[in-house]
């Protein structure tokens, strides 16, 4: 049977469950051998498990394929059990740690690992409760663990702050540099063959770079490598 093998990862840091990606092939090629089942491709992708599998993007490549999708765990997939229960609608798939498992039996564990996944939200609410309160009430212990929380979760935001302005601003040079690409080939149409020539060319038309300076050489490989485009 051919079988395409899908990985995923809520973090680049590490796997929501503890498994990094390279554990998960690791299952899925066991699975496979001890199976006679032959992997035709693997996709692989950093993506919140909250995300329905059918809108994640390497998901829907790995579904497209026709055959059995072979995951290492459940949870992989998710475990939400509304997402499993519409997956077996539209696509098959196949758990490297319980390979014999049927529909019904899938359809359980889905809905057990759900079931834990909310008494370990409701544990971890009642622990920090617990923890604060202890930290009003005065023990230094406490409160040092809630302001290590808070700092951790500041910092948390904070990156996630500078992530998305980086991914806007390369997004916004991108756009910017799409622009260039008529007046770049324009240039390039007047058999200029240095990287001078063309920034000349550019300079000379008013244009400049994303940053607002001049076009140097440097700055002309750069935007024809960004555009693809060649002497």
């Amino acid at each position: 049977m051919d079988c395409v093998g899908y990985v995923r990862v809520s973090r680049k840091s590490q796997g929501e469950s503890g498994l990094g990606l390279e554990a998960q092939l690791e299952y899925i090629q066991r699975a496979a051998s001890q199976n006679g089942w032959n992997v035709i491709a693997v996709y692989s992708e950093t993506i919140s498990g909250t995300i329905h599998p059918m809108e994640r993007p390497e998901f829907i490549k790995a579904a497209s394929h026709g055959v059995p999708v072979l995951c290492a765990k459940l949870d992989r997939l998710s475990r939400d059990v509304e997402h499993i229960a519409g997956l077996m609608k539209r696509t098959d798939f196949k758990v490297a740690t319980m390979p014999q498992a049927d529909k019904f039996q899938l359809h359980l564990f889905a809905a057990l690992a759900e079931q834990e996944r909310a008494f370990i939200s409701q544990r971890t609410k009642d622990a920090l409760q617990s923890l604060q309160q202890r930290a009003t009430n005065g023990d230094a212990e406490s409160i040092q663990k809630v302001k290590n929380r808070s700092d951790a979760q500041a910092k948390g935001r904070a990156v996630a702050d500078i992530t998305t302005a980086n991914n806007t601003r390369m997004a916004n040079i991108s756009t910017y540099q799409t622009t260039l690409e008529p007046h770049l080939k324009a240039c390039l149409h007047d058999k200029v063959k240095t990287l001078q020539s063309v920034a000349d060319c550019l300079n000379v038309k008013g244009l400049r770079t994303a940053r607002g300076s001049e076009f140097t050489p440097t700055a002309v490989r750069r935007l024809m490598l960004a555009l693809n485009v060649s002497f």
